[in-house]
């Protein structure tokens, strides 16, 4: 059966939506409840729902703002069911956002910044330009500033180690783009390396961001899942 994917204003909600989200990562960590997710909807303003048929496959919650200038694609939290198309599914959201940042920003790069869980979620990355943290890169003085300035929007400024990117949770649930499946890539043990100050018992996250250049955007490769771009 194929996914449809839609996006809407988290305001348009309803709370049968946010009980079958809720349902989504109920038994398995992250945990995001519907008590987290009722919050979500007050911190960002895209929410999108791909689905298999009637069920629920996965959502994200997201924004589209500058940040001192800059076109900047935000994802609060996302997450998907833990199926053989998982990364499929993620993709599919992604690539929803990612029209709309055209739609936004036509003709400019975006720097599209999250939160992540584990390691698997790094692949959500994959066409991007510049990703940082990456394995084997030093980062420069304005990619650790970009750094702070995510993890000030998290809600969490002060508490980012801006040379690993790991963001010290405080014991609480906090968001992320939660990517994982049986059919879910292993990362290499470079990128591995990068999740291993995480305490996901006090729900660290890793800060990531990369660029969305303005003709990928402009051509659909990304909304696609392509992954031609390192």
């Amino acid at each position: 059966m194929p996914f449809e994917v839609g996006t809407k204003d988290c305001t348009a909600l309803s709370d049968a939506e946010l009980a079958e989200m809720a349902d989504l990562c109920v038994d398995r960590a992250p945990g995001f409840d519907i008590g987290f997710l009722s919050k979500q909807c007050e911190e960002w303003v895209l929410v999108s729902l791909v689905r298999e048929g009637s069920k629920l496959r996965g959502y994200s919650f997201s924004t589209l703002e500058r940040i001192g200038g800059t076109p900047s694609l935000l994802v609060g939290v996302a997450t998907v069911d833990r199926t053989v198309k998982a990364e499929q599914a993620m993709r599919l959201l992604l690539g929803d956002q990612y029209r709309r940042a055209l739609l936004d920003y036509p003709d400019e790069h975006v720097l599209v910044g999250t939160r992540l869980a584990s390691c698997e979620g790094y692949h959500s990355f994959a066409g991007l330009a510049d990703v940082v943290p990456r394995p084997g890169h030093k980062a420069s003085g304005e990619e650790r500033a970009w750094g702070r300035r995510l993890a000030k929007r998290f809600g969490a400024e002060g508490r980012i180690d801006d040379r690993s990117f790991v963001l010290a949770g405080d014991g609480s649930t906090a968001g992320a783009l939660d990517l994982g499946g049986p059919k879910v890539r292993v990362p290499s043990d470079e990128v591995a390396a990068l999740f291993a100050g995480l305490n996901l018992k006090r729900d660290d996250r890793l800060v990531a961001f990369g660029w969305a250049m303005a003709e990928d955007l402009a051509s659909g490769r990304l909304a696609a899942g392509k992954t031609g771009r390192r």
